[in-house]
């Protein structure tokens, strides 16, 4: 399976060979059985105990009750979100903000527990994930749990630092487009917030998808190689034969998944129109199930990279006969 793969890629171009990774990937849905087993193992309790953590929160700022007007949000924010933020989108968010921020606090102070615990429940079920999944992909390759480990941490901070750089731009566009003309006497430039947003987003999210292959198939070349964590980054970093398709695979596959996401808030948005004849009820399920929709395909898509950069790298193998 993986070999027909690697003579397809040595024949074409990394993205020309990715068509039939895809054909592939839909042909074996054991694999994607086993990313979705261990991102919704790790991810359904991660969701719970948010979710619990934040009825509480909300529950001891609204003496029980739940209630959002006790925050400081009117009836017709709370009846009519998307109305209310079209008509007035500054007052909403300063509203919104308050909000947020009697509850800041507690969430925090909550934060600073969960967040190192499901961390942590994350790496070790990607590590051990990852290790079932590529060797169900092929069974030459080596378990290389505890290196594995290691790369999902480097991977994780890695990540982690690109979405500080992401946070750091919003915050620039928020002060050269609203705060800075709101501090001036002036109307807040919206047009050039957003524009500075999209700007820097799209900038961010090239700039991972050019960097981030080397943490994807790291824990691939130690599962090859039966080698350590260390040896095998340094090994992705000598792929230099290869970086230019691992890149093309990479954005491809990460334009996919931001077609993927905006599909799903395209599919999101459509019963809105019919919002006199429809229930909340309803609406929940509906939203339900394109959430389930859009993060199957996303998992899909997660096993196709792997299966390209296992392609690839056989296909190079295969052509000149040297390993890393």
């Amino acid at each position: 399976m993986v070999e027909a793969v690697g003579q397809a890629g040595a024949r074409a171009g990394g993205t020309e060979s990715l068509v039939h990774t895809l054909s592939r990937c839909a042909k074996r849905p054991s694999l994607l059985a086993i990313e979705i087993g261990w991102r919704w193992v790790c991810g359904v309790p991660t969701l719970l105990l948010v979710w619990r953590t934040w009825q509480r929160t909300l529950a001891a700022h609204t003496g029980g009750t739940m209630d959002l007007g006790r925050l400081g949000l009117d009836r017709a924010l709370l009846n009519d979100p998307v109305g209310a933020a079209a008509a007035d989108p500054l007052g909403v968010s300063t509203k919104v903000s308050q909000a947020l921020g009697v509850l800041l606090p507690d969430l925090l102070h909550a934060a600073s527990w969960m967040v190192p615990a499901l961390l942590a429940l994350w790496i070790v079920g990607g590590a051990l994930g990852r290790t079932l999944l590529l060797r169900r992909m092929d069974s030459s390759l080596h378990a290389r749990p505890g290196a594995l480990l290691v790369l999902q941490t480097v991977r994780s901070a890695a990540l982690g630092a690109s979405l500080l750089v992401w946070v750091a731009c919003v915050r620039w566009a928020a002060a050269i487009g609203v705060r800075g003309p709101i501090a001036a006497g002036q109307e807040p430039n919206l047009v050039l917030y957003f524009a500075v947003l999209i700007v820097s987003s799209l900038t961010v999210f090239t700039l991972w998808a050019a960097i981030s292959w080397w943490f994807s198939i790291a824990p691939l070349l130690a599962m090859l190689h039966n080698a350590g964590p260390w040896r095998s980054l340094r090994a992705a970093l000598g792929l230099k034969h290869l970086k230019g398709k691992l890149v093309e695979v990479n954005l491809v596959l990460g334009i996919v998944k931001i077609a993927l996401l905006v599909l799903a808030m395209v599919f999101s948005a459509t019963p809105l129109p019919f919002q006199a004849e429809i229930t909340a009820a309803f609406l929940a399920q509906w939203w339900a199930v394109v959430t389930v929709f859009y993060l199957v395909g996303s998992d899909y898509f997660h096993v196709v990279r792997l299966m390209a950069y296992l392609g690839l790298w056989r296909a190079t193998e295969a052509g000149d006969g040297s390993a890393v």
